[in-house]
């Protein structure tokens, strides 16, 4: 599995914004968590183009991701911007 607990963890360490080291709740950690999954399957789709389901998973992490950002956006718009620039997300 590409996605471990080391790898998680790595993740919300380095772009989750974490609070503390057990911090994996956050809308930061959220928002990075997806954004590297959707990462990885984007280049998945690259090398196999038919994969519907992995599309249909795609869309689908898109839209929470996209959620969670409206969420951040309507709460805390300084949050809302500093994820963004950090991840290179266009919104």
């Amino acid at each position: 599995m590409y996605l471990t607990a080391e790898v998680k963890k790595q993740v919300f360490k380095d772009k989750g914004f974490n609070k503390s080291e057990t911090d994996t709740g956050s809308p930061e950690s959220q928002i990075a968590l997806f954004t590297h999954r959707i990462n990885h399957l984007t280049g998945h789709l690259k090398i196999n183009a038919k994969d519907y389901s992995t599309k249909l998973s795609l869309l689908k992490l898109v839209g929470k991701r996209r959620r969670f950002l409206s969420y951040l956006q309507k709460v805390d718009l300084n949050r809302y911007r500093s994820i963004i620039a950090e991840l290179n997300i266009r919104k």
